[in-house]
């Protein structure tokens, strides 16, 4: 660089003369105000650009949440109550009649009825379907055993039982045949017939289909079905019932002696 400071704008500033009359300045205006926010925003700015692209919408959000809130409260409380299936309430405690058993049982069913209501309570089911298993599997003889080994009054299979339980304490035998009852209700939403298919085959035997049901299951499901809707219906005498005992005379006699109902 030499001593000599060059502007590289003073040739041009030397050469040119400036005359005021050829440039025409725009005055401002006295009563304009001019707003930084309508330079520098897009949509021009200012509290009221802020409020239309920010608080307008989120105050229009918030008032459509609760106009959807409240209309949605309404909408649900015009909803009728939702009604359980009839076959569910038919096994539950809250059935008609579920402070006792129906009178078309046997003698030696009716002996068991405070406990039966008890039971009842206790695993929620219709009382009249627990005397329905009671009378076609025991007749009520807390000390009936059958071929196939199971005992008691709902005669429940060995392996229900756990380590030193008396299979013939009637608190034991209903504790455990009630849970496998309520536990095939259960499985089968509540289908009375399904559950003792359930009941008398196994749960997984009577999920396999009518079609491949023992000839036993059927005849059970068959004469359980008819006595417990007999029971519900609160009738004095069932047919079903009654040719049921015509088969099993023997089974009913020597439940009564037992009992000590006849000598």
């Amino acid at each position: 660089m030499s001593g000599y400071d060059y502007d590289e704008f003073e040739e041009y500033e030397e050469d040119i003369e400036y005359d005021d009359d050829d440039y025409e300045y725009d005055e401002p205006e006295p009563y304009i105000w001019v707003d930084e926010w309508e330079v520098s925003t897009p949509l021009g700015g200012g509290f009221s650009s802020l409020a239309a692209t920010g608080l307008l919408p989120m105050f229009a959000i918030g008032a459509s949440v609760v106009i959807l809130l409240v209309f949605l409260r309404f909408v649900f409380s015009q909803v009728p109550e939702i009604e359980i299936p009839v076959s569910v309430l038919q096994t539950r405690a809250s059935s008609p009649g579920a402070g006792s058993i129906a009178p078309l049982f046997t003698p030696s069913i009716h002996f068991w009825e405070p406990q039966i209501i008890e039971w009842a309570t206790q695993w929620q089911l219709d009382p009249n379907l627990i005397a329905t298993v009671m009378q076609i599997e025991s007749c009520g003889n807390p000390n009936a055993v059958s071929t196939a080994g199971a005992s008691g009054l709902f005669q429940v299979m060995p392996f229900h039982f756990q380590g030193s339980e008396d299979p013939f304490l009637p608190e034991t035998n209903a504790l455990r045949g009630m849970a496998y009852l309520s536990r095939s209700l259960e499985s089968f939403g509540g289908d009375v017939k399904m559950a003792l298919a359930g009941y008398n085959a196994g749960i997984t035997g009577a999920g396999r289909g009518e079609a491949l049901w023992p000839a036993e299951t059927i005849r059970y499901t068959t004469w359980g079905v008819g006595i417990y809707e007999d029971a519900k219906a609160g009738n004095n005498e069932s047919a079903t019932l009654n040719e049921w005992l015509s088969r099993a005379t023997g089974m009913c006699n020597a439940a009564e002696k037992n009992l000590g109902i006849t000598p």
